[in-house]
């Protein structure tokens, strides 16, 4: 029998998703732009990584708030490189 420690930590929970944000977050991921959820205190942030260079949205969220504003970020991103 394997004894583990209970894991105590932070989660924001789950963000429901639609196929459109998949797509755009598919996009950023292959042109090296990742955007994470990370907690802050009681609070959570959006961390902005392009080209290995972070980045730190100064304002603090919720976690729903939080997610929403990473799927805006994931869409800004999609959006400014295709134009059409």
């Amino acid at each position: 029998m394997v004894w583990m420690k209970k894991s105590y930590g932070k989660s924001p929970g789950y963000h429901v998703y639609t196929n459109e944000d998949m797509k755009r977050v598919g996009w950023c991921l292959g042109k090296n732009i990742k955007i994470a959820v990370i907690p802050n205190g009681s609070k959570w942030q959006v961390e902005i990584s392009l080209n290995d260079k972070i980045h730190l949205d100064s304002n603090l969220y919720e976690a729903d708030e939080a997610y929403k504003k990473m799927y805006e970020y994931y869409k800004y991103y999609y959006d400014k490189h295709n134009k059409q």
